[in-house]
């Protein structure tokens, strides 16, 4: 059977299927939906779980060896196969199909995935788990429909907001579910049953500085280096901290220099990048800036963060911003300095 996220809950309070499918690139509503699963699995009186990740040269037979073997400690289990972003060939559909046919519905299989287009969803691998069980598709939150989804959101939590304090917060968050949940919860905890306008809105969530270096992080990642610097300029003469924005980038440094060690290991860049969770709309992005850098350029870049903290402290002899300047340039493929 197909499942939309929202009937997901009324689904599980029923008898569970044998097998469910979670396809999607939105992340915090794959992970939710992925978690009521294991939750209704656990009042359902099934406490074990066998993870399975698939990489490159995955033993499909580990599969139906876990669907097989018996547990000491329970009767059922449930078996997580994470599929990432990789694509089933034949051996691995075959494989899939195989365990379904063997299974009688004690162990119940959790398949999670990334998007899956058209094509794809009329694999025979996904028609066998719609089969003996659910197939739930999560599509991305739209723009347009960001408003109602934040709304619905707060509601869930008990909370009131008034329509100009919603559509505020969702040109805050930018489409990011994972920054507007984060900021839902931060106004429950600070506001409680309070009813909440405009004014609590802009002075509880994040400033627009704080997305304002998000901003500035992409064009370096998109190799626009003028738009980067003026960005930076414009942040540093509005009294930004530079400590934060340092920060920022550097974990995106961390991210992409893991990303370029396990491109040059043999791994394929959409692999990689579905495995770092990079969301789908930032992979031009990163596939933009690492066929720029490698890792020995990511790794000089991550030096170069690592002198800049203390000389913004006043800890070093260093000149702070100017070396941020210098990081925020390179990152962006143009060197002022050697």
């Amino acid at each position: 059977m197909r499942l939309r996220p929202e009937q997901l809950s009324a689904h599980l309070q029923k008898p569970l299927q044998a097998a469910y499918l979670v396809t999607g690139d939105e992340l915090l509503l794959t992970q939710e939906a992925c978690d009521k699963i294991r939750q209704s699995c656990r009042q359902q009186g099934i406490e074990e779980r066998e993870v399975l990740e698939v990489e490159r040269g995955f033993d499909w037979n580990q599969l139906l060896s876990a669907g097989s073997s018996m547990s000491l400690f329970a009767d059922r289990k449930l078996i997580e196969l994470r599929l990432g972003g990789g694509k089933m060939d034949q051996k691995s559909s075959a494989a899939l199909q195989e365990f379904l046919t063997q299974s009688d519905g004690s162990n119940i299989l959790l398949v999670s995935c990334g998007r899956l287009d058209s094509r794809s969803m009329n694999a025979k691998w996904v028609k066998a788990l719609d089969g003996a069980g659910a197939v739930i598709q999560v599509w991305p939150v739209e723009r347009r429909q960001l408003s109602q989804w934040i709304s619905q959101r707060m509601q869930d939590r008990g909370m009131q907001a008034d329509s100009v304090a919603i559509e505020l917060l969702a040109d805050r968050v930018e489409g990011n579910l994972l920054a507007a949940d984060q900021e839902i919860e931060k106004l429950r905890v600070l506001v409680g049953e309070r009813p909440i306008n405009a004014d609590i809105v802009a002075s509880a969530v994040a400033s627009s500085a704080r997305y304002d270096v998000f901003k500035l992080i992409d064009a370096a990642l998109a190799g626009n280096a003028a738009q980067a610097l003026q960005m930076y300029s414009s942040l540093s003469a509005e009294g930004s901290e530079e400590i934060p924005m340092l920060g920022a980038i550097s974990r995106e440094l961390r991210t992409l220099y893991q990303c370029a060690t396990a491109i040059e290991q043999g791994n394929g860049i959409e692999r990689v990048l579905e495995n770092h969770r990079v969301w789908d709309k930032r992979k031009g992005l990163y596939k933009r800036c690492l066929s720029k850098h490698n890792v020995s350029s990511l790794a000089k870049l991550l030096q170069l963060a690592g002198r800049i903290d203390p000389a913004l402290k006043g800890q070093s002899a260093e000149n702070g911003p100017l070396l941020m300047t210098e990081l925020v340039a390179t990152l962006a493929g143009k060197t002022l300095l050697r």
